[in-house]
């Protein structure tokens, strides 16, 4: 007898390209892409006004709004030039991401599949980050930019200093050093379960709640979810330009 199982904590493989098993996760993701990739080709070969309207207006309040948002929190004009490119892309990436999940399929339009006797609905697509291995990617990209651009604008000795100190000369310098470095490493961490937990828990409540209650009910969830995946997107965004901005600032 056919059953549905709630989303289960790993992404379900729906085909195979030789031994590499493409996730439904990973689907998502490349459509999120596409959908970028839409919007700035469109972009690209829009003709601007010099007096925006519509189109041109939304997008001009929207990447303008960010960039101040973004300055104010920076501080530097020159480094949010830097940095906006990057921390604006995680966010439209996430955003997009988590809006997608929310459209009608999602979860729910799959494939069957026997398992121990009983048939399961492996669906074909689920939000990107629902799957913790895709929010880990996306926190390791993140924190190794903090790394790059640390390095690149205050050198070797400027940013690597605060990790690397000689213990015979400064033997609480390097005990701090270290504990510097396992910041890096928690910073991943965080990141990963901090978005994961939300989209997951996302994903349970309203399969849970249009289980139980259909068609009418879950629609104040459905705009509670929209809030809570702009917030993840605007933290996840927020807390990589705060980690750019302490890894580009002299610690001297």
């Amino acid at each position: 007898m056919a059953q549905f199982i709630p989303p289960t904590l790993a992404s379900e493989p729906v085909f195979h390209i030789g031994s590499f098993a493409v996730r439904n996760t990973h689907i998502t993701s490349v459509l999120t892409l596409c959908v970028l990739l839409a919007i700035a080709l469109v972009l690209r070969n829009k003709k601007y006004q010099l007096v925006p309207g519509g189109f041109q207006n939304f997008f001009e309040i929207v990447i303008g709004g960010l960039f101040n948002f973004f300055d104010q929190i920076v501080g530097d004009r020159e480094k949010t030039k830097r940095f906006f490119p990057l921390v604006t892309t995680i966010f439209l990436y996430v955003i997009i991401s988590n809006w997608m999940g929310l459209l009608p399929g999602f979860g729910s339009i799959g494939l069957w599949e026997t398992h121990d006797g009983h048939e399961i609905l492996v669906p074909i697509l689920r939000s990107t980050f629902a799957d913790v291995n895709m929010t880990f990617a996306l926190a390791l990209i993140s924190v190794t930019a903090c790394q790059i651009f640390g390095f690149s604008m205050l050198g070797f000795k400027g940013y690597g200093g605060k990790f690397f100190i000689n213990p015979l000369k400064n033997p609480v310098g390097c005990f701090v050093g270290l504990l510097e470095l396992m910041s890096e490493v928690s910073k991943m961490i965080s990141f990963s379960f901090r978005l994961f937990g939300n989209v997951f828990a996302g994903e349970v409540l309203l399969l849970v709640i249009t289980f139980l209650v259909p068609y009418a009910a879950p629609l104040p969830f459905y705009g509670l979810e929209i809030f809570v995946g702009f917030i993840q997107a605007l933290v996840f965004g927020f807390l990589t330009l705060v980690f750019l901005k302490i890894a580009t600032t002299s610690h001297h």
